[in-house]
């Protein structure tokens, strides 16, 4: 065993745990997701003073003890069911949204076209009438749109589910 490796044992055992050194390092779990080594959850083999000097001390990584690795198990589980279950919220939320039909009013001229435009935030709160809740970068338009007539557009809602709702650009009532 080195001195590196003595040290970081002496260490860990001062600490109350035993890290378990191997010839491709220190056994850990990270608590969160570190860029350059793997995501939470993660078992990663570190060098022995990266360990005991960045990422025990903050927070980011903890010995990777079989309890441990049953709780991240478990944990990911859990986190699959999320999952699953919001995947099957998207997908009926996609499918309302094939249905829905939205009126937006614009000021126009007599010919049908825009003074102004309308885009992905005015379709938003259109469909926020309707009690539905969509952010503008989930709209898919291909520009603004600057006439009077029906559209279909693209909506999409994340983890590879999209959907299209009909909008009427409608011409204002001046009332």
């Amino acid at each position: 065993m080195t001195l590196e490796k003595r040290k970081v044992a002496q260490a860990a055992r001062r600490h109350g745990f035993k890290l378990p050194v191997t010839e491709q390092g220190i056994q850990l779990l990270l608590i969160q997701t570190i860029d350059s080594l793997g995501k939470q959850g993660d078992i990663v083999y570190v060098k022995p003073g990266f360990a005991n000097n960045y990422l025990i001390p903050q927070g980011l990584a903890t010995v990777a003890t079989e309890h441990h690795k049953r709780m991240v198990e478990k944990h990911k589980a859990k986190l699959v069911e999320i999952q699953k279950k919001r995947l099957a919220g998207l997908q009926k939320l996609a499918e309302e949204l094939r249905t829905k039909r939205v009126s937006i009013e614009a000021n126009a001229n007599d010919e049908g076209h825009l003074f102004g435009s309308v885009g992905a935030d005015d379709i938003v709160k259109a469909l926020r009438t309707e009690n539905i809740v969509l952010t503008p970068d989930q709209i898919r338009l291909p520009g603004p749109i600057k006439e009077l007539a029906l559209y279909t557009v693209k909506i999409y809602l994340g983890h590879g589910i999209e959907s299209e709702v009909k909008v009427w650009v409608v011409p204002a009532s001046n009332a």
